[in-house]
């Protein structure tokens, strides 16, 4: 309890105040990413093990008397879930903002839902511009009605940000091309440095990081080009913009600037347990 407002708040032995959770959904995603999930998919456990929408609802309102502002649906690929549109609608019924982190797949399924939740935000995941590329990368052939959901998405207002998961010799000369389409769309692109998970085989040489990205940036359109904006609290992101652009772009520098100091999130996995890092191996 804040003692000179009388509102709730979480804090941590830090003095950091968590006012964001965000919401796993469902472990199971309808892409293979090579970094992020075996080809044969995780071993599924049974349903009784993950929390029913009622309990979603249920924590969402304790954590929302608590003090939580901002709540993000998240997966696996949130959409896939079997009353997902319910479960937005009643979240949207809450004092927050709420926001959803997807691969697309399915959102055109959900734009009215998105809609009437009173959803701005909408995270998608495309690691390439290249649809040849993009579906090798994701082990699966969804390019196509990704990037016509990513245009749907802009053609009805919602704020988009797309995150690209930058890899050596994979990826990384698509940077261009992507900052490219922020000059052009009113998108904003966070290029994610590649982060070590268990099995996704990462090692150092993978990573491009935050200043190889930069570099490449403003080799390619000039660093008078090239500006830097203002950063939100507790923004995981180090933002930029070209000059006379429609929309941005950062860069998430997880591995090599880490932003721990200012992290305000607080994570529920599918399972129900609290998990306040990523990179935590210990649930609450």
């Amino acid at each position: 309890m804040n003692s000179e407002t009388g509102h709730k708040t979480i804090l941590d032995t830090f003095g950091r105040k968590h006012d964001y959770l965000r919401i796993s959904l469902t472990e199971r995603c309808n892409l293979r990413c090579f970094y992020c999930m075996p080809e044969t998919g995780v071993a599924l456990r049974d349903k009784s093990h993950f929390m029913t929408s009622e309990e979603v609802i249920a924590i969402a309102k304790t954590f929302v008397g608590l003090g939580v502002k901002k709540i993000r649906l998240t997966g696996g690929e949130p959409l896939i879930k079997k009353d997902v549109a319910n479960v937005i609608k009643q979240l949207g019924e809450l004092p927050v903002e709420l926001a959803i982190s997807t691969n697309a797949v399915l959102v055109h399924n959900f734009i009215d839902v998105f809609k009437d939740a009173g959803i701005k935000s909408v995270n998608v995941s495309l690691d390439s511009l290249n649809a040849d590329r993009f579906n090798k990368i994701s082990r699966r052939e969804n390019f196509e009605i990704i990037k016509s959901n990513i245009d749907l998405l802009i053609a009805n207002d919602f704020d988009v940000k797309i995150n690209v998961v930058v890899m050596r010799d994979v990826n990384e000369d698509e940077i261009i091309d992507f900052v490219s389409w922020s000059k052009r769309d009113r998108i904003n692109i966070r290029f994610i440095e590649f982060m070590p998970f268990d099995g996704n085989k990462w090692d150092w040489n993978k990573k491009v990081s935050l200043q190889e990205i930069l570099d490449i940036t403003n080799a390619y359109f000039g660093q008078d080009e090239v500006i830097k904006i203002t950063d939100k609290p507790n923004d995981t992101a180090k933002n930029y913009q070209l000059k006379d652009s429609k929309g941005s772009f950062g860069i998430i520098s997880t591995v090599t600037n880490p932003f721990c100091d200012t992290c305000n999130r607080i994570r529920l996995t599918a399972d129900g347990k609290i998990k306040n890092c990523l990179f935590s191996s210990g649930e609450t």
